[in-house]
């Protein structure tokens, strides 16, 4: 016999998270193939068509603008004492940057 307050609780979702539910048919081969995916990783399905989803972007070059800023942060070279003045620098780049939007 169960004990509801026993039984393990739903993670909730972050405060001020929204999620659009999506509803996507597929074939049954790629089904097969999302259900080998999501077994292998341990991840769910939505998690694994969102990495998709995500890695698709990047090849069509329409990643998010978060994304591309971690990107080209993490090559780049960043100045001497950016901790302390990041508002100056983040400002020069802005303005060193502006009319080149992607």
């Amino acid at each position: 016999m169960y004990h509801y307050s026993r039984m393990p609780k739903r993670p909730s979702s972050p405060p001020g998270r929204v999620r659009e539910p999506v509803q996507v048919y597929l074939e049954a081969d790629d089904s097969s193939l999302l259900a080998r995916l999501t077994a292998a990783a341990g991840l769910s399905k939505a998690e694994v068509m969102r990495r998709g989803m995500r890695a698709f972007a990047r090849e069509q070059d329409l990643e998010s603008p978060m994304l591309r800023f971690v990107a080209d942060s993490s090559a780049g070279d960043w100045p001497t004492g950016v901790a302390a003045d990041h508002d100056a620098v983040l400002a020069e780049s802005y303005v060193g940057h502006r009319g080149k939007r992607r």
